[in-house]
């Protein structure tokens, strides 16, 4: 039993619904999956709900925004299996707010390149939490100035080697305080995509935060560079997830969903991963107290 463990809808940057994305797991046969949209946790008990209707195991979960300062990069950190999601919602309204300040400008900038309205743009954007530059590309696309989603013109707005882009980076939540809330909340914290994210290099440093698992199986890592992320989860004793990152319409790899999994033996090592810890640490009270 492996799985698709992460998957955006509707809800944040995603072009499903939950439940048109879980009929669509039905159809091709993958019988877990983890709705991880961004700093939302709208459609964790919908999911589930809808997931038990159709004899689809969906894990609750989320990604997480975080800001590492010290590299001056924004990283993603999957939350899986939240004991109290209603913990996280502060962390996920700051995000989220964090946000919405950055887009509103880019969406201004865009509006004033194209003749093309704020109204229209918030328009594609119906259905989701906030706007995300996908959103502002699918304007873009309708009106005629571009005819993919991730080709020259998603480049030269939204690449930051790009002179002409108009981004504008949001500033998170530490990367040590989104782990510290994910685990607060009684959630396991994993580092979404290490190699699109750019932070091989110290991914040490971030294990040592208490990050409880690795997203290894995702479409920006080749065969070596999962051979390698296994070889640090290995090494560091964490979890291995894996998930295509499925964005529907809007992905960005060429990838349908399921084609990147957490295999089976690390997919039962994470849902059993808060057993094992609560374990072990009666064990070690247990230890302290006969000495």
């Amino acid at each position: 039993m492996s799985g698709d463990l992460h998957c955006h809808t509707r809800l944040s940057d995603g072009s499903l619904g939950i439940e048109d994305l879980i009929v669509f797991a039905k159809k091709k046969g993958i019988e877990t999956i983890a709705i991880t949209d961004h700093d939302c946790l709208a459609g964790t008990v919908r999911g589930k709900v809808i997931g038990a209707r159709h004899g689809i195991q969906v894990i609750p979960g989320v990604e997480l925004s975080s800001t590492f300062e010290k590299y001056n990069k924004n990283l993603h950190i999957l939350c899986y299996l939240p004991e109290s999601p209603d913990m996280l919602e502060g962390l996920c309204k700051r995000n989220s707010l964090a946000r919405k300040k950055a887009s509103h400008f880019i969406m201004l900038q865009t509006a004033k390149r194209y003749p093309i309205t704020t109204e229209f743009i918030i328009k594609c954007a119906t259905g989701s939490t906030n706007l995300y530059k996908k959103h502002i590309m699918q304007a873009l696309i309708e009106c005629g100035y571009a005819n993919s989603f991730n080709g020259d013109l998603y480049k030269e707005l939204f690449t930051p080697e790009s002179d002409n882009n108009i981004l504008v980076v949001p500033k998170y939540d530490s990367v040590q305080n989104v782990i510290d809330e994910i685990h607060t909340a009684g959630g396991i914290a994993v580092l979404a995509h290490p190699v699109a994210s750019g932070c091989i290099d110290y991914i040490n440093e971030i294990i040592e935060m208490g990050i409880d698992g690795i997203e290894v199986f995702h479409p920006s890592a080749d065969e070596e560079q999962q051979a390698m992320l296994k070889k640090i989860a290995v090494s560091h004793k964490i979890l291995m997830t894996g998930g295509s990152d499925f964005h529907g319409m809007y992905n960005q790899y060429n990838v349908s969903l399921g084609d990147y999994n957490t295999p089976d033996d690390c997919l039962h090592a994470l849902l059993g991963y808060k057993s094992k810890q609560k374990r072990l640490q009666k064990k070690l009270a247990q230890q302290a107290e006969s000495e």
